[in-house]
């Protein structure tokens, strides 16, 4: 069996939270690959959720069965795996006519 990168959703963040803070958290869990804050383009404000990569399956289940529900200046985090991004070729697949 071999070990691939996983990709990890965490939800509701603390607007004040930083990419590296995310980083630090979730290394307690395992190797964090890249730790990608999500923010509003215009203002640049966090959007309250992140995408983390963890380098190892284990790493991911053992990051959300230490921080899904953990208290992040009391909020309960949402951690779970990421969903595979759909593809986007420029059309909508759903007409708005």
């Amino acid at each position: 069996m071999f070990n691939t990168e996983v990709k990890l959703h965490v939800g509701n963040l603390p607007k004040s939270t930083t990419q590296e803070e995310l980083h630090t958290l979730f290394a307690q869990a395992g190797d964090v690959i890249a730790a990608e804050l999500i923010k509003e383009r215009k203002s640049g404000e966090s959007q309250g959720f992140a995408f983390l990569t963890m380098s190892e399956h284990s790493e991911a289940e053992k990051a959300i069965s230490m921080f899904n529900t953990y208290s992040l200046t009391d909020l309960a985090l949402k951690v779970s795996l990421a969903k595979p991004r759909e593809q986007r070729d420029g059309q909508s697949q759903i007409s708005g006519q």
